[in-house]
């Protein structure tokens, strides 16, 4: 068999070619490029964003992003920023704490104060309650004629305000003589004297009867002398230990001025207030009337 000559060899691939189906020519002289397809569908993405979102691009979470791929330098950036931000929450978080410690402990020591206040509170009010029941109240008019170191008849004063027993029964008592000069002294306005007098009769005489009249003096002497705050003490602490003193109710009546003079009206309407309930029925016209007065003056309701 004789070899074809290369001409009619290349006639002969011509005319195969020219037999294949026509269909599979074009198929292959068609065939997209990877490059032509990915651009096809984002125009397909394109549109199909146009027709959902007529107002705009959609987030890139949504759609496509045109932004190129991250570098090596971006990845590194971007971890730097991540470990900022976890230090600065790590911060924020740590001062949070510290601060919530702080507001507790704040709150724990505003409870404390709070309740050590209020237990203060109480204990005063009921020092004061108790002093109320306590202290004799001394009146002028009464401590003003004591008796035993001059001897006075009977009738010429009522027992009952003077103080001394009738029919001249305090004669000789030394108790009585010894509350008399202490009297004396407070008449003519030596205080200190006076309380030193009848701090003295007070010891060498406590169960005598007068103590409760020479306590309320002792008190009204500091009053005198303008020392309010040793004088309501003073008055206080008679009235809260001789509760059923005969100068108990006159005693709540100069706490009360004490009370004005150290600037608390409150306080000395309560004063005024225990004496009218606790002595009301008991207490001599002239003191009922000074108490009104004082109540008018302390603005009392």
């Amino acid at each position: 068999m004789k070899l074809l000559r290369p001409t009619a060899a290349a006639f002969a691939a011509t005319a195969l070619f020219a037999l294949m189906p026509a269909s599979s020519v074009m198929a292959q002289r068609q065939q997209p490029s990877p490059e032509q397809r990915l651009e096809r569908l984002e125009k397909q993405v394109q549109q199909v964003q146009r027709q959902v979102f007529p107002k705009g691009r959609p987030a890139d979470t949504a759609g496509f992003s045109d932004d190129p791929a991250a570098s090596q330098s971006s990845v590194i950036t971007l971890d730097q920023r991540l470990d900022a931000l976890e230090r600065q929450t790590s911060e924020i978080l740590r001062q949070a704490e510290e601060n919530n410690n702080r507001l507790r402990t704040i709150e724990r020591d505003n409870v404390r104060a709070r309740s050590e206040q209020e237990q203060r509170i109480a204990a005063f009010e009921q020092r004061l309650s108790e002093a109320a029941t306590s202290v004799p109240a001394v009146s002028a008019p009464a401590d003003a004629v004591p008796t035993g170191a001059k001897p006075r008849p009977a009738t010429a004063l009522p027992s009952t305000i003077a103080g001394s027993p009738p029919n001249g029964a305090a004669l000789g008592d030394p108790g009585e003589d010894a509350y008399s000069e202490g009297f004396r002294l407070f008449e003519q306005g030596q205080y200190d004297a006076a309380i030193t007098s009848l701090r003295a009769f007070t010891s060498a005489y406590p169960k005598h009867r007068r103590v409760s009249f020479a306590n309320n003096l002792i008190g009204r002497s500091l009053l005198d002398k303008g020392q309010p705050r040793v004088a309501a003490e003073a008055l206080l602490a008679n009235y809260r230990n001789l509760p059923s003193g005969e100068r108990a109710a006159d005693s709540l009546y100069y706490l009360g001025q004490a009370q004005m003079k150290l600037g608390q009206p409150g306080q000395a309407c309560r004063a005024y207030s225990e004496a009218e309930a606790i002595y009301g029925a008991k207490m001599r016209a002239e003191l009922k009337k000074m108490v009104a007065d004082a109540k008018l003056q302390a603005s009392c309701s």
